[in-house]
């Protein structure tokens, strides 16, 4: 089971973490305008990625929610496990430098991001 839920809109990609994701990560949900949105990516790989100090959220092995900052990034995680995560990466504008979560089915959601910010 996914610990997000991804939507996509004609104006606003929104994540929703699931769960206990929503009080480990103290976020109910991120909407950020497409127009922000740089680029989406498979990628389990994170597991070797630097995750800074986290603050506030959750850092337990292979579980991780909240807000990470880390080499004068600040990102979003709540993943469960590697294996599914992907990685949106979002324009300075934002709150966040990046997100990092697990989804059901990483290959669709990628592609569904990407063809979404190439059509507009």
């Amino acid at each position: 089971m996914s610990t997000n839920d991804v939507t996509i809109s004609s104006h606003d990609l929104t994540v929703e973490p699931v769960g206990l994701g929503k009080m480990w990560s103290f976020t109910r949900r991120l909407h950020i305008p497409l127009e922000h949105v740089r680029g989406a990516t498979f990628d389990p790989g994170m597991r070797h990625e630097p995750k800074g100090w986290r603050a506030p959220g959750l850092g337990l092995p292979g579980r991780l929610a909240g807000t990470f900052h880390s080499g004068g990034t600040k990102q979003f995680w709540n993943i469960s496990g590697y294996d599914r995560a992907i990685v949106i990466t979002l324009d300075p504008a934002e709150r966040f430098d990046r997100i990092v979560v697990t989804v059901d089915d990483p290959h669709r959601t990628v592609d569904r991001i990407n063809e979404a910010i190439g059509a507009r």
